[in-house]
């Protein structure tokens, strides 16, 4: 049994992502500042638990880490495809969730997840790390205020390079229905920054192919979105485009323009002060492993402040559900050939 006043947390997959999941959250125990404890993962190796700093971990099956009875908090950091019924399990145990990006692959689980949060009165949260980056967060608390004016153009680029072996390493990163593409898989976290800032998305037109692989997945994606605030953009990713650049967010206001990449102002070319420097982000641009801890940690801090407040506010499970809805838009603008509201997908 852990003691009273840790919070017991389950990973439901200790690979990569889920080792960082169990370092942060070391990172997190070793500060003092919140107790928590990491009690069981399932997947993985009694080794990584212990090399992430947690050698006590109990290695058990998946749904026994679900229904762990010391275990209040699940993350979800198994394949993409899993993640809604992964996801909906957990709240079904009555446990809280913090689920790896994408919330899930389809609207209407999406929308299952979200009704099931409230009925239960449970947490959900996807892991959106990059919304507490120094940059991104001022210029959200700018775009709020309404100091930048009206936002014209709005544009995001994630150019990165993926070699065959990590395609033939692990099979759903290839395949389409699992969400291996350049949108769902690469994409996402960009996407999800974009809509955030700019607000709702109205209509949607897009094209992909495979176009640096043998893959099912498409492995590079274009789009170019309507926002309901009457603002234009554009959206391209890419697996296919060695070496690989850092991923970019352009904003262009009637009062100037901005643009981040990961962990720097790239330009800052309107009248308020520019942020100060954040701590350094690291990018995946040709190494998914390099992301380090520091987004997981505030991540993980965020959702523990939030397992007091009220399930039926959760505008963070609200963003994800919207993110899934933009997702899902891309992708059936570029096979309908039409564009696509968001909103209207069930």
């Amino acid at each position: 049994m852990i003691s009273a006043n840790r919070l017991g947390v389950g990973i439901v997959g200790l690979g990569s992502i889920g080792v960082t999941h169990a370092r942060a959250l070391a990172a997190i125990a070793g500060s003092g500042d919140q107790g928590v404890s990491l009690v069981a993962y399932s997947g993985g190796s009694p080794a990584k638990a212990a090399e992430a700093g947690w050698p006590d971990a109990e290695q058990l099956p998946v749904d026994a880490v679900i229904n762990h009875p010391d275990v209040s908090v699940i993350a979800v950091a198994a394949p993409s495809q899993t993640h809604g019924e992964l996801t909906l399990a957990a709240l079904e145990a009555g446990k809280h969730v913090l689920v790896e990006k994408p919330l899930t692959l389809a609207v209407a689980e999406a929308e299952q997840i979200r009704r099931l949060a409230r009925d239960r009165g449970l947490i959900v949260r996807m892991v959106a790390q990059r919304h507490y980056e120094t940059e991104y967060a001022h210029v959200k608390r700018l775009i709020d205020a309404g100091e930048l004016g009206p936002l014209r153009l709005a544009a995001t680029q994630v150019h990165w390079w993926r070699d065959d072996d990590y395609y033939t390493a692990v099979g759903w990163r290839g395949s389409m229905a699992a969400g291996g593409g350049s949108v769902m898989n690469q994409g996402v976290h960009n996407i999800d920054l974009l809509r955030w800032l700019a607000g709702p998305v109205g209509a949607v037109t897009a094209q992909y192919a495979t176009l640096g692989h043998d893959i099912d997945a498409e492995d590079t994606t274009v789009a170019t979105l309507a926002f309901r605030s009457g603002a234009l953009g554009m959206i391209s990713t890419s697996t296919a485009t060695p070496p690989g650049t850092p991923a970019t967010v352009t904003l262009q206001f009637a009062s100037g323009g901005i643009e981040l990449g990961q962990g720097e102002v790239i330009r800052w070319d309107v009248p308020v002060p520019r942020p100060a420097a954040g701590e350094e982000v690291k990018s995946g641009a040709a190494d998914p492993a390099n992301i380090g801890i520091a987004g997981h940690v505030t991540q993980w801090q965020q959702l523990i402040g939030a397992l007091g407040s009220d399930p039926q506010d959760q505008p963070d499970l609200d963003d994800a559900v919207a993110t899934v809805r933009l997702l899902c838009a891309i992708y059936a603008a570029a096979e309908s050939g039409r564009a696509v509201n968001p909103d209207e997908l069930s």
